[in-house]
């Protein structure tokens, strides 16, 4: 068996476990409600910073996703040694988004009473913010940390990313968005989603360019 086919199974079991998981806590909080420990962790969690954590929560919105999409579309076209992993960027993002956005409707779980600055309406489990985090940009953090781009721009840039995924995740319990579970379910959507994409995709999305944009 060659490495690549290796890659590509390990991929889909991975992605396989990944979407089992998600379904499992997706019944479980629908079914049970939220877990008892994590209720005092997301009260404790509630209304701090709530202008920042705002302003996180606009990264997810499609009026900063279209703009970034739009940017991310120049570069493929600019640069053509990037265009494999931007076509990988994007049907990641869209398959989060749209994925997301299915499975809520999918559990029908209602929202939490206790919303700070914007009472969201939509289902709850799983967060589509959650999903966008970590299936764009956690993921174009860890697309540019294995890039070829100067180590001056490359780690800094990276850390910038992962720091705005882990800065939405916070922003939904600080907002009373979502429930925790809701971050989880969307955090392994988006994993689910991943690991998926990497099974088609060729597997050199994920290792360094031949050329630097």
């Amino acid at each position: 068996m060659t490495a690549a086919r290796s890659a590509r199974i390990a991929s889909i079991a991975t992605a396989i476990a990944l979407l089992g998981l998600f379904l499992f806590l997706g019944y479980g909080v629908t079914s049970f409600g939220e877990p008892g420990k994590l209720v005092p962790i997301e009260a404790a969690m509630l209304n701090h910073s709530s202008l920042i954590a705002w302003w996180f929560t606009w990264l997810g919105y499609a009026y900063v996703l279209g703009p970034l999409g739009i940017a991310l579309i120049v570069v493929a076209w600019r640069f053509p040694q990037w265009r494999g992993r931007v076509a990988f960027g994007i049907v990641v993002l869209l398959l989060c988004w749209l994925g997301a956005d299915f499975f809520q409707h999918f559990f029908a779980r209602p929202r939490r009473l206790d919303w700070v600055v914007k009472h969201e309406t939509a289902f709850s489990y799983p967060s589509s913010h959650a999903a966008i985090a970590v299936g764009f940009y956690l993921l174009w953090g860890e697309i540019v940390r294995r890039s070829e781009l100067p180590d001056r721009v490359r780690g800094p840039l990276a850390l910038v990313l992962a720091a705005v995924a882990a800065g939405i995740l916070w922003a939904r319990l600080a907002l009373g968005a979502h429930y925790a579970t809701d971050l989880f379910g969307g955090a392994l959507w988006a994993l689910a989603v991943i690991a998926a994409a990497l099974a088609v995709f060729p597997t050199k999305v994920l290792s360094p360019p031949q050329g630097r944009p």
